[in-house]
């Protein structure tokens, strides 16, 4: 079960060959228009990308972008009865318009990184209505028996709260299911009691007030977060220097796992942190152990940041990063 964000990324490809007359800006010539899931959505494609079950829970707009993301979700036969409909609010977009790409490969991922020139952000960050995070919790309780592990993609858009944060918990800890998080800036210390949070080292950083400079003081970040929200394992995510798994042992001593990067070519990060969580939880649910999740993630991130935009990993490719790592 995927709780979260939901959002929609656009893509815009075109070209810029001069500069305006009505002033110094440059003239974008727009080819091809592409669309796909981002946020909580992302997190569901990936695990359903490598055979998971997918439930999805959260909030859309009444909007067309709304019944485009439904229609994509449909597509990949993600459970979408989770997902609520706000009429107040749009759906979650960000539309990136790129330049100097061919975008006829994109379904492939295999296109060679353009020009990132503007990101457009259509989105209300405000707090849920009441009646709708009680709709959404009711979701959450009613389809907890038949899960195997909670994932929260945590974006900061309102779907998330605090309240919500909590009786999630307090339910999968009664059917013994693994709750892993994403977070993000303002929800950081309210999920105290989850199996696993996986944070980049920007927001690790950000949520001990302590930059993260060396080994040392990244031991120390993730030792003050493990330690205060009583997690099972902490997975710091720390782009070309890999990944950092964070245990306490049966003695009560720290552990600490530094991985390795897996990825030779990095063409663009958008939705990496998706894909590790995703692979993360997903290998959790199927019985693996913690460092073993950790590095399938690490591989899989290792996968999609070589492609363009909100991209997902199939059984083949990880299957052969797999392989490659054992040689």
């Amino acid at each position: 079960m995927i709780i979260g964000d939901i959002i929609v990324d656009e893509y815009i490809w075109g070209d810029v060959s001069r500069i305006s007359p009505e002033a110094p800006v440059p003239v974008f010539e727009t080819s091809t228009e592409t669309i796909g899931c981002g946020g909580a959505a992302n997190v569901a494609q990936n695990v359903a990308s490598l055979g998971g079950n997918v439930a999805l829970v959260g909030v859309i707009g009444a909007d067309r972008t709304g019944e485009k993301l439904i229609q994509m979700a449909t597509e990949m036969n993600l459970g979408i009865t989770g997902v609520c409909i706000d009429s107040e609010r749009p759906t979650s977009t960000k539309t990136r318009v790129i330049a100097h790409a061919a975008a006829s490969t994109f379904a492939e991922g295999t296109r060679e990184p353009g020009q990132h020139l503007l990101r457009i952000d259509k989105e209300s960050k405000q707090k849920i209505p009441d009646r709708l995070s009680e709709h959404l919790l009711a979701e959450v309780v009613s389809q907890l028996p038949a899960s195997d592990a909670v994932v929260f993609a945590d974006y900061d858009k309102g779907v998330v709260n605090a309240q919500l944060i909590k009786e999630v918990v307090k339910q999968a800890q009664f059917y013994d299911v693994p709750v892993v998080v994403d977070p993000k800036r303002d929800n950081f210390w309210y999920y105290e009691g989850v199996t696993a949070l996986t944070p980049n080292h920007k927001e690790a950083s950000a949520a001990v007030h302590e930059e993260i400079t060396e080994t040392a003081n990244l031991i120390t970040v993730g030792e003050k977060i493990l330690d205060r929200l009583s997690l099972e394992a902490l997975l710091i995510t720390r782009d070309a220097d890999g990944m950092s798994l964070f245990q306490r042992g049966t003695d009560g001593n720290l552990q600490v796992k530094h991985l390795p990067p897996y990825s030779s070519v990095v063409t663009d990060v958008t939705g990496a942190g998706d894909t590790v969580v995703a692979v993360f939880t997903l290998a959790l649910a199927a019985g693996a152990e913690f460092q073993s999740a950790a590095v399938l993630s690490s591989l899989a991130g290792g996968i999609v940041v070589g492609k363009m935009g909100c991209a997902t990993v199939t059984p083949k490719e990880l299957l052969r990063a797999i392989e490659t790592a054992q040689t």
